[in-house]
């Protein structure tokens, strides 16, 4: 029978044996001494010959070597380059942030209030807006049925010691409110549609309408232009002359150069002393002719100048011409 071991099975079972290798003998041999306990484990008793400190017989004692300095460590690297502006971002301080939010949004503001409301404000003619009229004359020296000169030298008509306002034409403008001018010291109805109120100096208040250009469509309250009189006035006759000043003022500064007028009106005002004059205007634009309405009112307020009402509507605004006559019937003094 063969030796099992010897056979090569295919498909051995899980039970079948393994084929036993034996090593042959080797005289490398590796011995490891054990070390002695109990009283054996104790050093062995010096030598009475030998001197102390001294090395034992057979082994020569060696100097004490002082270790080698270490190396100085290497330089840390420098950082990494960092980014551009936009990595720098994450390290400005959120105040810092807030502030300047802040100085922009206030920049973008202002720029912005500009832009919107640049077009209101108002284009004064360059000569012919803030033109002082010749002083108020006293009592003694009222103009009364004779024409009064221009500064120019041009003439106006004689204005009629009374004459009654006519009905103009259009379709009159609602009255939403009063305007009441404390720097003038009078008050007046204050127009609605298509009436806006809007800065316009010389004058302390102004109703506007359409575009701000010569010939003005304009409402307006200020004390008469020009210096103060060298005495109050006091008779009828006295505030139609200062009457004609303040429609002669409004012709210079409200229409183009050359226009004239005829008186439409002439009256007393309504409340406390004063007058008022109504006149019609003619005057040339664009190369043809046209007209408007217009009127003035002076108004005795506690000073020795008069307060002055004064409205002009161009042919343009013809449809509104109505409206003077609202202001005639309501301009009161405070």
């Amino acid at each position: 029978m063969a030796d099992v071991g010897d056979q090569n099975h295919t498909n051995d079972a899980p039970t079948a044996p393994f084929r036993k290798i034996v090593l042959p003998p080797t005289d490398e041999t590796i011995s490891f001494r054990r070390a002695p306990t109990g009283a054996s484990a104790q050093p062995p008793a010096p030598d009475p010959g030998q001197r102390p400190g001294s090395a034992p017989p057979g082994r020569q004692s060696e100097p004490v070597r002082p270790l080698p300095p270490s190396p100085p460590l290497p330089p840390l690297p420098p950082p990494p380059p960092r980014g551009g502006l936009l990595s720098r971002i994450g390290d400005i301080p959120i105040k810092v942030v807030y502030l300047l939010g802040t100085i922009l949004a206030t920049v973008l503001a202002v720029l912005l209030v500009f832009v919107i409301f640049s077009g209101d404000v108002p284009h004064q003619p360059e000569t012919d807006q803030v033109v002082p009229v010749a002083p108020v004359p006293s009592a003694s020296g009222a103009v009364s049925g004779s024409a009064s000169a221009s500064p120019s030298g041009a003439a106006l008509p004689a204005a009629p010691a009374k004459k009654a306002f006519p009905k103009l034409s259009g379709k009159a403008s609602a009255a939403i409110g009063t305007i009441t001018d404390d720097n003038s010291g009078i008050s007046y109805p204050r127009l609605g549609k298509p009436w806006v109120a809007k800065s316009f100096p010389p004058f302390s208040v102004a109703q506007r309408s359409g575009k701000v250009a010569v010939p003005h469509t304009v409402i307006a309250s200020a004390m008469l232009p020009g210096d103060d009189p060298a005495a109050k006035p006091s008779t009828d006759a006295d505030y139609r002359a200062v009457a004609v000043l303040a429609a002669r003022w409004t012709l210079r500064t409200q229409y183009p150069k050359g226009a004239t007028l005829t008186w439409t009106g002439s009256q007393k005002t309504p409340v406390g002393k004063g007058w008022t004059l109504g006149f019609e205007v003619g005057y040339t634009q664009a190369g043809e002719q046209r007209q408007g309405q217009a009127m003035v009112s002076v108004l005795e307020v506690g000073k020795t100048k008069p307060a002055m009402l004064m409205a002009s509507i161009p042919e343009s605004g013809k449809a509104h011409w109505v409206d003077l006559n609202t202001l005639v019937t309501k301009v009161r003094p405070l």
